[in-house]
């Protein structure tokens, strides 16, 4: 029987395990090689403009039900916005809202007014190859690229959700994430905000509750390498010595595909990844300005309009990486004072760059996940590169250490 796991990462793939576990009174040591815990996912104060920033501006909906049950596990309560989407074709000037609605059916693609402008019944209708599939294949292969709805919703819907060229993208994962949100109606549709940024709503609570359950948590403490027999992993080495493993001992490796990698080169993990870069500007937007809106057409993908500043966030943007970071800023600052309707000289800002912010979402990446379960007992992977059926998203990280921490729980 597991009492006691090691969790090797404290982004939230490990907070969300070691969450699970405590709950189930397992005792747990969290090792996390940096100075704070969060991953790709955790906010800080920027000394060169004085903001409190979220390294990457993440979206998270209702019907994101592990991330959900992870905010009431840790005490936090979900703040939800309405489900309607304001989206700007930047080439026309042409502005519109998605209205979803409030039900947990995807009435709204019957109503003309709600649903996508230029866009029938017929047009919807015509995602069932994609739905229905179950052979994974390119996008590209099961779309149509010339419709309306592809070009006003699915297109950039899937750049935002797989972070990658929508006709390369996985067809398995896009279904997935269509049949969690848009197929269930805007009940799973609606916005969670986070406006103190997110380390307040996922990272510092989990802390505390771990904390408070007798948790060890332990930074800067990087496993170095792990040794292994036939079935079991037998010792993890630290810089500062090795920890030798029991019979009721157990670990969750909860650390990048690169990472889980290279201290276990027998694990399938993604080996290419994709690029997101979000900017933030020091100035509070119009009154009346929606809290997010979608672009098309032009380099800025969506706008988030916080309550003191204003971000941006590019996805698939590695064609931007080698761009000065003044000349992106304010490429990007001209298109947002357009779409709001702004007058304003471009205020002190921070731009983000993650070169290997998630795996590349094709289906040859997607068929190089690993599951949770390993050929050894006591060792579960987590992670939003495991095999969670999503893309990697806060909530694919999250349910992987749910998952990861059920299977130890089990055994």
């Amino acid at each position: 029987m597991i009492k006691h796991v090691h969790v090797v990462g404290a982004g939230l793939a490990g907070l969300s395990a070691a969450v699970r576990l405590t709950q189930a009174g397992i005792a747990v040591t969290v090792h996390e090689a940096t100075r704070q815990a969060g991953g790709r996912c955790r906010s800080y104060d920027d000394a060169a403009t004085g903001m409190h920033i979220d390294n990457g501006t993440h979206l998270l909906l209702s019907g994101n039900r592990s991330a959900v049950d992870y905010l009431k596990a840790i005490g936090v309560t979900p703040d939800f916005a309405p489900a309607n989407f304001r989206f700007v074709d930047g080439a026309t000037g042409e502005s519109w809202i998605l209205r979803l609605g409030n039900g947990s059916l995807p009435t709204w693609i019957f109503d003309a007014a709600s649903r996508v402008p230029k866009t029938s019944l017929l047009d919807y209708l015509k995602l069932l190859p994609l739905l229905l599939g179950r052979a994974d294949r390119p996008l590209r292969e099961v779309l149509d690229r010339e419709s309306e709805l592809y070009r006003r919703l699915i297109d950039p819907l899937m750049v935002a959700a797989l972070n990658i060229d929508t006709p390369s993208g996985s067809s398995l994962l896009a279904s997935q994430v269509a049949r969690e949100t848009l197929l269930r109606g805007g009940e799973a549709c609606r916005p969670l905000v986070f406006e103190r940024g997110l380390s307040t709503a996922f990272v510092e609570p989990a802390l505390k509750a771990l904390r408070e359950r007798g948790a060890e948590i332990r930074f800067e403490h990087e496993v170095e390498s792990v040794t292994t027999s036939d079935r079991a992993l037998t010792a993890l080495r630290f810089r500062d010595g090795e920890t030798v493993l029991g019979p009721e001992d157990a670990v969750v490796l909860a650390v990048p595909a690169y990472a889980a990698a290279a201290l276990v080169p027998t694990l399938k993990a993604p080996d290419q990844f994709r690029a997101i870069i979000n900017i933030h500007y020091d100035l509070a937007p119009p009154d009346g300005s929606p809290f997010m809106t979608g672009v098309l057409g032009r380099t800025v993908e969506w706008i988030f309009a916080f309550r003191h500043r204003i971000s941006t966030t590019i996805s698939h943007a590695d064609r931007l990486l080698t761009l000065p970071r003044q000349e992106l800023a304010e490429t990007a600052w001209r298109e947002i004072t357009d779409i709001l309707g702004m007058n304003a000289p471009i205020p002190k800002w921070q731009l983000v760059r993650e070169r290997r912010a998630t795996f590349a979402a094709t289906p040859a990446q997607n068929a190089r996940r690993n599951e949770t379960k390993t050929r050894w007992a006591n060792l579960a992977v987590a992670g939003d590169w495991t095999d969670t059926g999503l893309p990697a998203t806060i909530e694919g990280a999250i349910r992987s250490g749910q998952r990861a921490a059920e299977l130890l729980s089990n055994r």
